[in-house]
Formats: structure tokens, sequence, C-alpha cells
């Protein structure tokens, strides 16, 4: 089994919204992604989703885009992103998830190979950078339920590699040392998956190893719209 990684399709969720507002690279994103998913991707395989799945508001508009998802080879699973507003209670999305499709918040899946767990993140302070008591809060509960999602993960790992799934970035490329990185230093994790960076923030992210976590940006467009294998060896 292989292990494969993307995030921020940004499918439409009923509205004619085109994506390549953001720049012409974006113009048939979804076919091409789609493309390169069945080229890659065998039933047996698992492709990690960090967030941002449809701009759809409210649930049932997401459910054609789930479908859509659904209908590609191998096992998903997948976090909620900053603009899924469509995302109601995790009961509600897990009720109309294709088969083979799994919902992750601050919880953790055994894949076999190995576990995954994963959360939403936030955004935390950066020096020059204002940062309110209403972005604070909402950090110190993610960082809550991240540990929540990694304390599941340690359960059941048994010395399998750990991977989380974030949507905000939890490091940038000259921001390392941040109250996600030091939790996640904390626990056994072997690979961190993110998303959310687009455009000249993809510049900002930061791919590569940091206190012996591997850490990997997978926004689609920072991908040129292909999935990323997540290694499961060092």
């Amino acid at each position: 089994m292989r292990i494969f990684a993307i995030s921020d399709l940004h499918l439409p969720g009923g509205d004619d919204k085109p994506m390549d507002v953001f720049g012409d690279h974006w113009a048939g994103h979804f076919e091409r992604i789609c493309e390169d998913w069945r080229a890659k991707v065998a039933p047996e395989d698992t492709v990690l989703i960090a967030g941002d799945v449809s701009w759809a508001m409210q649930l049932a508009d997401a459910v054609p885009d789930l479908q859509a998802i659904g209908a590609l080879p191998g096992r998903k699973l997948l976090i909620k992103g900053n603009h899924e507003y469509w995302w109601s209670t995790l009961k509600q999305v897990r009720a109309v998830l294709p088969q083979g499709m799994e919902a992750i918040q601050h919880t953790a899946v055994d894949l076999g190979p190995a576990v995954v767990c994963g959360t939403r993140g936030w955004s935390f302070p950066v020096a020059g950078d204002p940062f309110s008591a209403e972005d604070q809060r909402v950090l110190s509960r993610e960082l809550i339920r991240l540990e929540l999602a990694l304390q599941a993960a340690v359960r059941v790992a048994d010395g399998r590699p750990i991977i989380v799934m974030l949507h905000y970035p939890p490091l940038y490329d000259q921001v390392r040392d941040t109250p996600f990185t030091q939790l996640i230093a904390r626990y056994p994790v072997h690979t961190v998956v993110y998303g959310h960076l687009h455009g000249q923030a993809v510049h900002a992210g930061f791919n590569g190893e940091h206190e012996g976590v591997r850490y990997m940006l997978t926004s689609c467009d920072s991908l040129r719209f292909s999935l990323a294998e997540v290694p499961l060896q060092a």
C-alpha cells in the first residue's frame, strides 16, 4: 500500500466558480489532478486530503464534489480546511461521504502500515504580524485538538509511522519553532502534511525535515496539480 497527499482542491460546491481567476495555471485543475490520480493510485492505496475540498456553503452542495473525489481510486482521508463552511458536525459529514472516504477531526485512523491523525490547525504568532486575542483563543483550542489526535494515534501505532494532517501551516521556511512544531516534537511523528498556501505564499512554505519530522506542503498548486507520495521509510 502506498500513501499519497494533496490538499486545497477547491471544487465549485454547486456554483460556477472557475479557479482560473487565481491564475491561468488553475485552468482545468481538477481534470489534471484526476488524470494524475488515476495514473498513480491503486485501489489499495490511500490519499490524504488536507482540507479545502469544496467552496460549498451548505453540506448538500458539497456532496457532488465529495462524490467526484470518491469516484477516484483508493481510500481517502480528509480534514477540515478554513473554507469548509459546509462542514457541519462530524456525524453529518460522515453520513454523506462516499464509500471509501473518511473524515478526521482530532482523531486517528489505522491504515495498517501507518496511523494517520489530524485537525484543522490555525495561525500562530509571527514577529511583526498582529495576533489578536481571538486568534490566541482559537490557537489554544487547535493545539488541544492536535494533542488529542496525537494521543489517539500513539494508542494504536505500536511503533508504526504516525502521519499528521493539518490544513494550516504548522511552520514556515523562516519560522520553524512554533507552538505546533513544539507539540509535534513531543510525539513520535514521522511526517506532517499541510496545505493552505497558494500563489506566492507557497514560497514561504517549508518542505523538509525539522527536529526529526518530515514536513510536506501539499496544496495542489504547489504540487503542480499532482499527488505527492508520502514515503514511510526514513
